[in-house]
């Protein structure tokens, strides 16, 4: 076998994209025969060790699934390199070095609620492809008081960069003189999308936190803490899609 780039060898093998996989590079994590690799190194898994984490490449790591409840602030990232905090940052070390961990999907810094982490490149996959448009549910404080031409405009899918936008589904939960809280469920996740759609529909977001993903809720998980899926929970959210 003909040696190829780490990054490709890395998301072949189903633990990351490539991106990621150049991240890990960029973070000195991956090892070839020992020595600490360099970004545009190339290999032969046939004749070179690979390693991830102290993990060697075809090396079948347990599949793990965490979900965690993001406080505002905290990057969804494995490594900021401005020293920032990281939801990598908020596991227990050895986690966050041996195991592969890594956010499934983003919240923004300034967003909180439910998060989920992996090390299994297949799950991610299934989690994150727009074709597999898994339902994920949000509590939003917007300003103002929308009236009722305005939600249903929200509700009908606002266009944003010139592409039209999914319907969402909207209910009011409380009114207030200054704001109002809204549920919105929805099937696709583009960068900032219900922060730029309250903005385009003139009542900006105060406070946005994702309470559940498919039927998978926070409960109980109070912010910065995190519990380990049991796999039939983490299996039902696949197969959900």
């Amino acid at each position: 076998m003909a040696a190829e780039r780490l990054q490709k060898l890395i998301a072949a093998a189903g633990l990351g994209s490539r991106r990621r996989a150049e991240d890990w590079l960029r973070q000195g994590r991956v090892r070839v025969n020992g020595v600490v690799a360099e970004l545009g190194e190339r290999a032969d898994p046939q004749l070179d060790r690979v390693e991830l984490d102290g993990h060697r490449l075809g090396e079948r790591l347990p599949a793990r699934v965490l979900l965690l409840n993001k406080p505002v602030g905290v990057l969804c990232s494995c490594h900021d390199p401005h020293g920032r905090t990281t939801v990598m940052d908020l596991l227990p070390l050895a986690w966050r070095q041996g195991d592969g961990l890594h956010p499934v999907g983003r919240l923004d810094a300034d967003s909180r609620g439910a998060l989920l982490l992996s090390n299994d490149g297949s799950f991610t996959l299934r989690l994150t492809h727009p074709r597999y448009g898994h339902r994920k549910t949000y509590r939003v404080r917007v300003a103002g008081r929308p009236d009722a031409a305005t939600l249903r405009r929200w509700q009908a899918g606002v266009p944003l960069d010139g592409r039209p936008s999914a319907p969402v589904g909207l209910r009011v939960l409380r009114q207030g003189r200054e704001s109002c809280l809204l549920e919105l469920e929805m099937r696709e996740g583009r960068n900032r999308q219900i922060r730029r759609t309250g903005e385009r529909l003139g009542h900006p977001v105060l406070d946005l936190q994702r309470t559940a993903i498919g039927d998978l809720t926070l409960g109980d998980l109070a912010e910065g803490q995190w519990r380990e899926l049991d796999p039939q929970e983490w299996e039902a959210l696949v197969a959900s899609a």
